[in-house]
């Protein structure tokens, strides 16, 4: 591990849907946080040099034979731990307390009622609102452990340990429910953990440069380009690092955005000096997707083909062993390669689940550990114009996601342009800026219209527009009707092959932000 990394906090997951928003909630604060399996073993743990560890909540109940393992060697070390819903049963468990198990839980919205306004509680407000989801209680503290709060149904929210330097929550700071959430968290960071706020743009990007440069030496590295942002910074990261031995690449697959690769080749070119060059290769990754409708074979397909696509590349230059790329946290966790072996995959992204294992590459990845806002801000110390930071996430595999079902020619130039007109509309009505990702999918569906008192039968258009902070949880975005009205006037009007539009309203969880 590296310095910025030591000294940080090591969250063990115990299958809680909000662990994501544990580590980002910390990172916030500029401390490093890592997500690792319940079960990893101590000595992996104290490698990380951790100044503090927190057990995440989660589903499962002490006393079941199928919860999560752990190292029970964890309880010995002398850094503080902190408990949230599960991990709070489980400190008391393993202390000596009582813990019960389905007799009355508490979900959603409650006021906690303070017995001590200390340790993490300090500064916080009694009869604050918090947030619970929880049916197992604490019945019986552990002795020398003293009740910090109880709800106002009578359950010990927070307990504390301070001589061994233990200390629990029922509820969930980190969620933004917790109206106090982040000042308790801040206690236990900065009051009871001493951690430097160290995590930032500017220290991350010193780091990285001189990483690279320890693990390249005097190689050749191509970076793969797409025109988003993740891969716009790593381009700019890795020329900063190694300069004329990085030469980054996009590869033009035919299923970019209207007139990506001359933006994005303008942008890193003129405005960074970058050494970039394009190759049209969208005959080839056409014809591989050729009759292909499943969404995981396509997004294989195209992992493999990009790679052979940068194998041809890389034999033009001459003694290229790296490639770098963009791939981000989010990425690795949808993709199964997350927190532990029973993670499930989402959606294989091309730079991840999708590669193929007989690669000639080493892998260059300096995003791998951050969110998209995190990136964002590396992008801004950089010196990336605008225009491509605040861009709306794109994938990898381009418009192949968003053409559901086969990807021909034919379909790609009709949702590339109403997709165009999409995103320029929301930028003349001022909305695009405040939309996470928004972006128009082609349904294989036709449906009866009528236009110029002639039938037609014509494609299915649907839009999806979502508010987020990582992309790890999503919202739909409240479009004004008159937006949503001009949008689909002018796709109907202009593109040719669609009569009828929709607007997507479901947010993620239950969806996820792509269709595919």
């Amino acid at each position: 591990m590296n310095h910025l990394h030591a000294g940080g906090v090591v969250i063990l997951d115990f299958g809680s849907q909000y662990t994501q928003l544990i580590a980002r909630r910390i990172r916030e604060q500029n401390v490093f946080s890592e997500i690792l399996p319940s079960n990893t073993n101590i000595k992996i743990i104290m490698e990380r040099k951790p100044k503090a560890l927190i057990l995440s909540g989660g589903p499962s109940s002490v006393f079941e034979k199928t919860a999560p393992q752990f190292d029970i060697n964890i309880f010995d070390i002398d850094i503080p731990i902190l408990g949230i819903c599960y991990g709070f049963h489980l400190l008391a468990h393993h202390y000596g307390g009582k813990v019960e198990s389905g007799i009355q839980g508490e979900y959603g919205l409650v006021n906690i009622h303070l017995d001590q306004s200390d340790s993490i509680l300090y500064g916080i407000s009694d009869g604050t609102q918090v947030w619970m989801s929880h049916m197992d209680k604490v019945q019986e503290l552990p002795k020398g452990w003293s009740v910090l709060a109880k709800s106002s149904n009578g359950m010990v929210a927070a307990m504390a340990s301070v001589e061994t330097k233990r200390y629990a929550t029922q509820f969930h700071p980190e969620v933004a429910h917790t109206v106090e959430g982040e000042s308790i968290i801040n206690n236990f960071l900065f009051k009871l953990a001493c951690c430097e706020p160290n995590w930032t743009a500017g220290n991350f990007i010193h780091e990285q440069i001189e990483t690279i440069q320890n693990h390249v030496g005097d190689g050749k590295v191509i970076c793969g380009v797409s025109g988003g942002v993740d891969s716009s910074v790593v381009s700019a990261l890795i020329h900063k690092a190694v300069g004329s031995q990085c030469t980054s690449v996009l590869i033009d697959h035919g299923m970019l955005r209207k007139n990506e690769a001359s933006h994005c080749i303008s942008a890193l070119k003129d405005g960074l000096g970058v050494n970039i060059l394009s190759f049209d290769e969208s005959d080839v990754f056409l014809s591989n997707l050729s009759g292909v409708i499943e969404p995981e074979k396509k997004r294989k397909i195209i992992g493999e083909q990009f790679i052979r696509s940068f194998e041809k590349v890389a034999a033009q230059i001459g003694d290229v062993f790296f490639l770098a790329q963009g791939t981000l946290y989010p990425d690795v966790i949808e993709s199964g390669e997350g927190v532990g072996n029973s993670a499930h995959i989402i959606k294989s992204h091309h730079n991840v689940g999708g590669l193929p294992k007989d690669m000639n590459f080493k892998l260059i990845e300096p995003l791998r550990q951050l969110f998209k806002d995190e990136v964002r801000n590396v992008g801004r110390e950089l010196g990336l114009p605008d225009l491509l930071i605040n861009r709306h996430p794109f994938p990898g595999p381009g418009l192949a996601v968003r053409v559901i079902g086969e990807v021909t020619k034919t379909r790609l130039d009709i949702l590339r342009e109403a997709d165009d007109i999409f995103i320029k509309t929301l930028h003349e009505e001022g909305l695009y800026d405040e939309i996470w990702q928004a972006f128009a999918v082609l349904i294989p569906v036709k449906t009866v219209g009528v236009m110029g008192d002639q039938r037609t039968y014509e494609n299915l258009l649907g839009l999806r527009a979502v508010t987020s902070s990582d992309g790890m949880t999503a919202d739909w975005f409240r479009m004004p009707d008159e937006a949503l009205t001009k949008i689909s006037n002018k796709i109907v009007n202009s593109v040719k092959g669609i009569n009828r539009v929709v607007y997507d309203v479901t947010s993620k969880p239950p969806g996820t932000i792509e269709w595919e």
